[in-house]
């Protein structure tokens, strides 16, 4: 993948004077260090070698300067190192809510792929190496740039033979740079693979804790962490590797150059071509040019692994998202509720089989119908196509006679409410997640909405009322009162097509009761598709249609369906043992 430079840039936009300003302290600190050789210089061969009478005069104008240079480098520094951390901190959380926001937009199709745990890795690990890439790059660029130079020039005023000898050795560092970052490049990208995937079974194992302590299975998930946790060490121990040689590579040459300076400058002494004071500016220069190529050697693996955070980071961010508005989408209002399926065809990406394939459904406006047939027959991927969910493969869904796809998405979503069996709630208190229907409520709307559900009871009971925490995914609180409180979220959006997909599968007998009754308050006057498995829970529904893979086969009340004693009447007989 081509590396995209100038987006890469454009973090730094909002910043341009902070960051100017950063670049220019980074500058004047590397040019305030490269005077103090040249002021050693000065007292060891003009001071020193001169009139001894005013020497000490001049030595102690000459170590004032030094101590208003210390002053210059350390204000400068602590600025460069604060205000270069701020600014790398502040793109890192940019990027963090870009990248956030991106990923809301994205389809159920890219989450049914990808793992929980790396995508979590991407917008933390990723990101934090890639604001310290972003601080420290261009600083250190800066800083080591002109100090490469600086000293360059200096030494080669000095002494140009022994400062072009040095410059020789630079080309092999930048062939065994560019050979050793290669396949260190490959090693750190591959670190991020794989930390992603520890990441992935971290958050599969506890999220599910419950199940794997249920099942007794503790030492199955340490077997599998420890596999993936090995996977992990096995690709550091690459990068490790790649590291040595390039950064033992470097120090070997480097120690030839200064072996280099030693002899010949030592030689041009005995040549009288060099003095002993030019030798050791010399030799404080080379560790001047050295350092540089040093830091920025060390600064490879920062960069590698800034790189390859920033190229996963867009990876998601050029990704579109497969449900998106036309254009010229039209905003739903004044909503009925009729839905109609024409000729509807439904695959998922990764499936060569269609998984609803030509069917054809009226729902008349505030119809309350449930859908029926055997598991993998596609009643919740039917419904899922109303919201848009997915998009048909072919054919259409209409909505008040306009097809869904042409229909913006947040007026069509706002339109519909949903409660499903397995219920999210989110960490916080019972009046957050009401509230989550409709973030504009007022307390009191709150309140009545968990009335209408059944839940105020129950939630007045808990220690501090509206105010209790729940705990993540609700785990304070019994499978019937989190079902409430999503039919209570529901109550609150007040849409105008329901779609409850199992509602009470998970509930025992109370709880089930007290939802249902919930359920049929909140269905008056709406369009209402149920998916049920317990057909006990539908016998009062309008209108039922069964559902299998050879798409609708059979439609009608309770009664009909049982007096035609074929699909649904087979249905129910197995549900109860009786024989129709």
């Amino acid at each position: 993948m081509r590396f995209p430079v100038k987006k890469f840039l454009s973090y730094y936009k909002p910043y341009l004077p902070l960051f100017f300003s950063v670049l220019s302290c980074a500058f004047i600190v590397s040019a305030v260090t490269l005077v103090f050789p040249l002021l050693v210089r000065y007292i060891t061969k003009d001071v020193l070698e001169g009139d001894l009478s005013t020497a000490l005069s001049e030595v102690l104008w000459i170590g004032a300067l030094m101590l208003v240079l210390v002053a210059i480098q350390n204000v400068g520094n602590y600025f460069v190192d604060y205000k270069g951390h701020e600014i790398g901190a502040r793109m890192e959380s940019d990027l963090r809510s870009e990248l956030f926001a991106h990923m809301q937009k994205l389809s159920f199709s890219f989450y049914d792929k990808e793992k929980t745990g790396q995508l979590m890795s991407r917008i933390t690990n990723d990101l934090l190496l890639l604001s310290e890439l972003y601080h420290h790059g261009p600083e250190d660029y800066v800083k080591y740039f002109v100090r490469f130079i600086g000293a360059f020039v200096i030494l080669y005023f000095i002494n140009p033979a022994l400062t072009i000898a040095v410059f020789c050795f630079l080309p092999l560092l930048g062939i065994f740079a560019l050979y050793f970052n290669k396949m260190l490049n490959m090693a750190l990208r591959k670190n991020k693979e794989r930390i992603a995937d520890v990441n992935a079974q971290v958050e599969d194992s506890l999220s599910g804790i419950r199940v794997v302590k249920s099942f007794n299975n503790e030492q199955i998930e340490i077997e599998k962490f420890n596999r993936e946790n090995n996977r992990f060490f096995e690709s550091r121990k690459k990068t490790y590797r790649a590291e040595a040689l390039l950064y033992n590579s470097f120090e070997t040459i480097i120690q030839l150059i200064t072996i280099t300076v030693i002899i010949f400058g030592s030689a041009n002494i005995i040549n009288n071509s060099l003095d002993l004071a030019d030798l050791i500016t010399f030799l404080l220069y080379i560790g001047f040019m050295i350092e540089p190529i040093q830091k920025l050697t060390h600064m490879s693996t920062q960069f590698q692994e800034g790189i390859t955070g920033f190229q996963r980071f867009m990876e998601i961010m050029n990704l579109k998202p497969a449900i998106e508005n036309k254009p010229d989408a039209k905003n739903l209002t004044d909503v009925h509720g009729e839905i109609v399926f024409k000729q509807v065809s439904f695959r998922y990406e990764d499936h060569l089989n269609d998984v609803l394939e030509n069917v054809s459904l009226r729902v008349q406006p505030g119809e309350f119908i449930a859908l029926v047939g055997p598991s993998g027959a596609g009643k919740t991927t039917l419904c899922s196509l109303i919201p848009r969910f997915y998009d048909v493969t072919d054919g259409e869904v209409l909505l008040d006679g306009v097809n869904v796809r042409d229909l913006d998405l947040q007026s069509l979503r706002k339109a519909i409410g949903i409660v499903q069996q397995d219920v999210y709630l989110f960490g916080g208190t019972v009046m957050e997640n009401i509230r989550y229907g409709n973030s504009a409520a007022s307390d009191d709307e709150v309140i009545r909405a968990a009335m209408h559900a059944n839940a105020h009871d129950f939630i007045m009971c808990l220690p501090n009322g509206y105010h209790s925490e729940i705990g993540q995914r609700g785990v304070k609180l019994s499978g019937g009162q989190k079902q409430r409180l999503s039919i209570a979220r529901v109550f609150l959006k007040n849409p105008p097509v329901l779609i409850l997909d199992e509602a009470t599968s998970a509930l025992d007998n109370d709880s089930e009761s007290i939802v249902i009754k919930s359920l049929e308050l909140l269905a008056r006057g709406r369009t209402t598709l149920v998916i049920a498995h317990r057909l006990s829970t539908i016998r009062n529904a309008g209108r039922i249609i069964v559902l299998t893979k050879d798409g609708i086969v059979e439609q009608g009340t309770h009664d009909e369906l049982l007096a035609c004693n074929k699909e649904y009447a087979h249905l129910y007989s197995k549900q109860f043992g009786l024989h129709v």
